[in-house]
């Protein structure tokens, strides 16, 4: 197997374990924010304004995570900058 398949190989690997391991740690993340946050509006459903608003940024958060876990992945199948090293 000459290095630019082996390369390939590795980076398509590498890629799927980022998105894998990247979506499921924000899913559970955000999973369980949304569990204590309807807990939270239950018990004092006057706040129910400011718990969802601190709420929302709070997902945001989370997701931005698995936002950048894609872009890593995109990078490593697209622009893989260790092609480069082996072509030239």
């Amino acid at each position: 197997m000459d290095s630019v398949s082996l390369i390939g190989m590795v980076s398509i690997i590498v890629s799927g374990l980022t998105i894998a391991i990247g979506s499921v740690g924000p899913a559970f993340g955000e999973a369980m924010a949304l569990s204590k946050a309807l807990s939270s509006i239950a018990q004092q459903p006057d706040e129910s304004g400011t718990i969802s608003r601190t709420l929302f940024i709070g997902l945001a958060m989370i997701e931005s995570t698995a936002i950048y876990c894609f872009v890593v992945a995109i990078i490593l199948i697209f622009v893989n900058p260790f092609w480069t090293q082996v072509a030239g």
